[in-house]
């Protein structure tokens, strides 16, 4: 059992120092052997790190990572915004390129918004455009709320392949295919994705939006650290959305938006009218009610309480407000600029009891009936509520494949926040999940390599937290002793010295007069026993169990009644177990002297004890 408790305290032990060490981990798939290098060198940060700008490994529809310090191949918008304000408009947030307040990677450099409470737009043409056909769209890129988030978003958007498209005038109305990306406002928080879905017959684009994802999103925005945010759409007509490579959304194109892609085969006809007789209601007057004759609608609702009488004292024409009598007019007031001064009010002193115009208190009037009205009962004539017939959608459709939407050959950032410093970094578009996946490990995990490199440990932060609530103290003193405790008790456990139990007492035999023949087998017996030989051996343990009893009882127990009078009896016993031997010796030596032969001595029988 000690043993057994020696071990388990050591594995405590183990996992108490293992969760405070323990940094958080990254969910990421196995990647190729660049990866794998980055692995290998994590031991080293954050003394020295050896970041290199990511280069796509495959083929690319859009790669930047801001790295070099310029807006090559950005454009800013120079549109407006329309039915706003001149002032509020126009697009003249601005842009800068830095690296990370905190956790920085030497080297790595992302796209900051910087200006709150402003429009913000700008935009980039791809190397080539994106058909949606056979292949898969992949879209990845990094967002951090370096200062949090109040309202605003830090969504992208994917600006449609057409003729009219001026990237210079990129505003809110431009056409776009898909809207990606988180965004919040409130206690509101999204991960938008949404795409515009062409009507095949009326050619006319709505808006689809995939339904909210089922994780709480709120650390993504409060948590200040950098976040890689993806989205894969399958030319099987199924998304995945993930965050840190690990995904909070998935579903069917054709199922998993709203509104749905199909529309519906029939629609309610426009040119329906209600008829005029019909009659949608279900209850009615009953028209056999009459009213009451001692119905009386004239009472009022509530009526003067005649019981309560004036308070003594009230004072009817004093004011419930005077002028402060202490207030002065100030120096500086000018009447001709301020008006003629005059004192503020107080609370009339002489009002204790009340001033004014005394009332008596309104209570409820129990003739009160209010205006009758007879009761309701169910109208005959009832035909349910009347709904337009239905008729064939003259615009209906079934499209089976909506991932085939317009191409796009522009990327986009239209946003408005009331938080600056919103960081973006490592913008990819591809069709194969490798290339993102090599991408992410050349930029995104370096960041949090750093980050959690730099983020302090347990006792650091419980500290902290209790620097703001001292309270905090007296949870960590109950919620961490008791545990302790707990465990001292149970892997060292107090040594409890054995205490010999009480032999019980065993009650004396009561004497049975012997006779001569028993007498003389009893004495063959003693013979016997003194010719064997005495086992040491027993005595001494028998010996020493009584010297250990005698140490163990520190005062002589005081004997009760009841032990006295097995006492008393047992030397009775003795007594007359001794006049009887005396007797029977007697006999005896009677017998052996009355024949003719020497006389032989009798051997004197010991008193038996048991």
């Amino acid at each position: 059992m000690r043993f057994q408790a020696f071990w388990l305290c050591l594995g405590l032990l183990f996992i108490s120092i293992n969760a405070e060490l323990m940094d958080d981990d990254v969910e990421m798939e196995d990647l190729e052997e660049n990866s794998k290098e980055i692995d290998d060198n994590e031991g080293e940060l954050p003394t020295e790190v050896k970041y290199k700008t990511p280069q796509p490994i495959g083929e690319v529809y859009f790669a930047e990572t801001f790295d070099s310090g310029r807006l090559a191949g950005w454009v800013l918008s120079k549109a407006k915004k329309d039915d706003m304000d001149e002032e509020i408009s126009i697009y003249d947030g601005r842009w800068e390129i830095e690296e990370l307040k905190e956790n920085q990677v030497p080297g790595d450099r992302g796209l900051v918004l910087k200006s709150r409470a402003k429009h913000h737009a700008i935009s980039a043409v791809l190397a080539k455009p994106f058909i949606f056909a056979d292949k898969p769209l992949i879209v990845q890129y990094e967002v951090n709320f370096q200062d949090g988030i109040d309202c605003g978003g830090a969504y992208i958007k994917l600006l449609a392949d057409t003729d009219d498209l001026i990237l210079e005038n990129f505003y809110d109305k431009t056409s776009y295919t898909i809207m990606f990306g988180p965004d919040k406002c409130g206690e509101d928080y999204k991960l938008h994705f949404i795409f515009r879905h062409k009507h095949p017959k009326t050619g006319i684009f709505e808006e689809k939006h995939a339904k909210p994802p089922d994780v709480d999103l709120k650390k993504f925005f409060t948590d200040r650290k950098t976040h890689l945010y993806t989205l894969v759409m399958n030319p099987d007509d199924t998304f995945e959305v993930l965050v840190d490579q690990t995904v909070v959304n998935k579903g069917s194109l054709l199922e998993d938006v709203v509104p749905p892609i199909n529309p519906p085969k029939e629609i309610e006809d426009p040119s329906d009218k209600k008829p005029e007789e019909w009659d949608e209601r279900a209850k009615i007057p009953d028209p056999s009610a009459v009213k009451p004759e001692d119905w009386d609608e004239s009472e009022p609702a509530q009526i003067e309480d005649l019981s309560v009488v004036k308070p003594t004292g009230w004072l009817d024409d004093e004011p419930k407000f005077i002028p402060d009598p202490n207030a002065e007019k100030p120096d500086d007031w000018n009447e001709d600029m301020d008006g003629e001064w005059e004192a503020p009010q107080i609370l009339n002193p002489a009002c204790r009891i009340g001033c004014g115009e005394w009332k008596p208190p309104m209570i409820d009037n129990p003739k009160y009936k209010g205006v009758w009205s007879p009761p309701l009962v169910d109208n005959p004539n009832y035909q349910g509520i009347w709904s337009p017939r239905k008729i064939p959608n003259p615009d209906y459709f079934e499209d089976d494949h909506p991932f085939l939407l317009t191409s796009f050959s522009a990327l986009g950032l239209e946003l408005w926040s009331m938080t600056s410093d919103i960081y973006f970094d490592n913008f990819i578009i591809c069709s194969e999940k490798e290339v993102a996946d090599h991408w992410a490990a050349d930029g995104w995990r370096w960041k949090i390599m750093i980050a959690n490199a730099n983020e302090p440990g347990v006792l650091k932060q419980l500290m902290a937290a209790a620097e703001g609530h001292p309270w905090l103290w007296l949870i960590y003193l109950v919620t961490g002793g008791v545990p302790i405790a707990l465990i001292t008790s149970f892997c060292w456990p107090r040594k409890v010295k054995k205490k010999y139990k009480d032999t019980e007492y065993k009650k004396p035999d009561i004497y049975i007069p012997q006779t001569k023949g028993v007498l003389e087998q009893e004495v063959k017996e003693e013979k016997a026993a003194l010719e064997k030989p005495i086992d040491l051996e027993e005595e001494r343990q028998q010996s020493d169990g009584e010297m250990l009893e005698k140490e163990e009882e520190d005062e002589p127990e005081e004997k009760s009644e009841e032990e006295i009078k097995i006492i008393e009896g047992q030397e009775e016993c003795k007594k007359s177990n001794k006049s009887g031997s005396e007797d029977e010796m007697k006999e005896a030596d009677e017998s052996t002297g009355s024949g003719d032969g020497p006389i032989k001595s009798v051997r004197k029988r010991r008193v038996r004890k048991d």
